[in-house]
């Protein structure tokens, strides 16, 4: 594959000089989004440099920031990259004890911080971290502040240094379900390997726009949004929050989105839940219209046919679409595996969309779907220049060719910082990466994963249980908003479930329930039954000895407040067992089920 950029730098100075005249970051102020060129993005990352070399910013330093996504981000990131320093990124989210290792882990030099609300927080520990030597400020107003360094490089400039490709761009924490974070260590080389190849792969364009709401500080939103766009002229509309992404998506009106699964999961689920009240012939025709858009993919429809295919496109799917923004054409997904069901729908209502796979340490794109090559279900296949092995000698042997992922390719992180051990533990001497995700290659070279070596659990029967797709695939219902599938040495599996309220409660109305204690709703032994059928309709895919048998529901969400979830919203399973340990006990206790 021809190497159209070297570094990000390299990129950087092209991009915004191709494409000073269009827009580049839009961030809604004063109730409507406003846009800043690529040719003023430019300017303001050659004063933030000049201003950062002023205050003895160089080469081999590292710089952290705590923010969400914002211009300010943007502009921090590139100016580090051409002063040649590293980029070290974190989760407003976090608690202050990850960020103090964090910073202390990588020796920050300098940190950015979004606001005073974290300025205040970083303070509290500022005597912790050895290593900083300023703390600059974003958007706020307390101590040295963004505006006050880009000033500084109006009177001084600073050219960019164009860093060895070799050299350290990032490092990308992970969040770890067990203990603390590793550092890794991505090389200049490593990510634009991704961006070059994304380009020659996919279709994007430089009039395109996305909504952005996936962090920055996740590789996935970093590499395949922030710097994959940039490279190509695109545009990215900024959005408020996360829960004002439904709100945000027809004021950007994006072409492009990227996203985990969990958005696609609630706007399938939102519209199952639509059309189950709304009259028989509208239910006929987004049926008959769902059946007909992926029968298309296969054989020529008849006169008619293409007839109920686009009335239903006028009535029916053109709304969905517009929860969308109405211009949406290409839906990238990574970061856990996407339900056929919902992929399938998302592709039937006129969105193409490409599933990919990675992980921080392949930059992190290893396979995806691409033009002409994609298959639904599957995370595609291996990038230009990349590769990827089944290592069969890890997992039971049952026939279907599952094995241990591992990847080689110049998208291969450095290694993890400091942790020469665990560095060995993954990098292999011929220069293999193992992902400890468990998958399969069909006979056309589409990747399936099927499940993570560390979460996969034996049951009695001496079956063996991959508990994330399933969980994944009960999510569709829409009365269920997280659940976590245990069963590791028992005769079968359980759930803990966290209901969807608003949904949970419409449906214990319309049932003549007492809705005025959530909490004691939560404990009917009916209410439950209702969960266990939705989980038993959603999970027909499943295999029998793979299906729940019984189900709490809890009222208290997964989240990042209470150590539940990840930043990157993945189930921290350990911390849910010792909360809930007692919970999963009962269920196993009050009655014995067969699988």
């Amino acid at each position: 594959m021809s190497q159209k950029f070297k570094t990000l730098v390299d990129m950087f100075e092209q991009s915004t000089e191709a494409f000073k005249s269009h827009n580049l970051f839009g961030e809604k102020r004063n109730g409507t989004y406003q846009w800043i060129k690529y040719g003023e993005f430019h300017e303001r990352v050659n004063n933030l440099r000049g201003g950062l070399a002023q205050k003895g910013l160089g080469k081999g330093d590292t710089v952290a920031i705590i923010s969400n996504n914002s211009i300010g981000w943007a502009a921090a990131a590139h100016a580090c990259f051409g002063l040649g320093a590293s980029f070290v990124a974190m989760y407003e989210a976090q608690k202050d004890s990850e960020w103090q290792y964090i910073i202390n882990d990588c020796g920050a030099k300098h940190v950015f911080v979004s606001n005073d609300g974290i300025h205040k927080k970083l303070s509290g520990i500022l005597p912790e971290l050895k290593s900083v030597e300023l703390v600059i400020n974003v958007a706020g107003t307390e101590g040295t502040t963004l505006a006050q360094i880009e000033a500084l490089g109006v009177e001084k400039p600073c050219p960019p240094a164009i860093p060895d490709p070799n050299d350290i761009a990032v490092l990308i924490y992970t969040s770890g379900t067990t203990g603390n974070p590793k550092g890794v260590r991505l090389s200049h080389a490593n990510i634009i390997s991704n961006v070059n190849a994304i380009q020659a792969l996919m279709p994007m364009r430089g009039g395109d726009k996305s909504l952005s709401f996936l962090p920055w500080a996740h590789s996935f939103g970093s590499t395949c949004e922030l710097h994959c766009l940039l490279s190509i002229g695109a545009a990215m509309g900024l959005a408020e929050d996360v829960s004002t992404i439904l709100e945000n998506l027809p004021e950007v009106q994006p072409t492009v989105i990227f996203s985990v699964p969990r958005i696609f999961n609630k706007i399938y689920a939102g519209v199952q839940t639509k059309m189950e009240g709304s009259p028989t012939l509208v239910r006929a025709l987004f049926s008959t219209g769902m059946r007909l858009a992926e029968d298309r993919h296969s054989r020529s429809l008849g006169l008619f046919e293409r007839f109920q295919l686009w009335l239903a496109d006028k009535i029916v799917f053109s709304k969905i679409r517009a929860r969308f923004g109405g211009k949406l054409e290409y839906a990238f997904s990574g970061g856990a595996a996407m339900s056929r069901d919902v992929a399938q729908f998302i592709d039937n209502l006129g969105i193409v969309v490409f599933e990919g796979y990675g992980l921080s340490e392949t930059s992190p794109i290893a396979t995806v779907n691409s033009p002409g090559h994609r298959k639904i279900g599957s995370v595609g296949k291996p990038i230009p220049d990349c590769r990827v092995v089944i290592d069969t000698s890890v997992v039971e042997d049952n026939g279907t060719g599952e094995g241990e992922i591992v990847i080689y390719g110049p998208n291969v992180m450095q290694g993890y910082l400091n942790l020469p051990d665990k560095t060995a533990e993954v990098l292999m001497a011929d220069g293999g990466f193992r992902s400890g995700d468990i998958g399969r290659i069909d006979e056309d070279g589409f990747l399936f994963i099927t499940g993570r070596l560390k979460e996969q659990y034996k049951l009695l029967n001496g079956k063996y249980v991959a508990p994330v797709p399933i969980e994944e695939q009960y999510k569709l219902s829409p009365l269920v908003n997280q659940v976590m599938v245990y069963g590791f040495n028992k005769q079968n599996n359980v759930a803990l479930v966290v209901p969807d309220k608003e949904k949970l409660l419409a449906w214990a109305e319309k049932a003549k329930y007492d809705t005025s204690d959530y909490g004691q709703l939560l404990k009917q032994p009916k209410v439950a039954e209702r969960i266990l059928k939705d989980l038993e309709d959603f999970g027909k895919g499943i295999k029998n000895y793979e299906r729940v048998r019984r189900c709490a529901l809890i009222e208290e969400e997964f989240g990042t407040d209470n150590g539940l979830l990840t930043p990157t919203l993945k189930l921290k399973r350990r911390n849910v067992l010792a909360k809930y340990q007692g919970v999963i006990d009962k269920l196993y206790d009050e009655r014995a089920t067969q699988a």
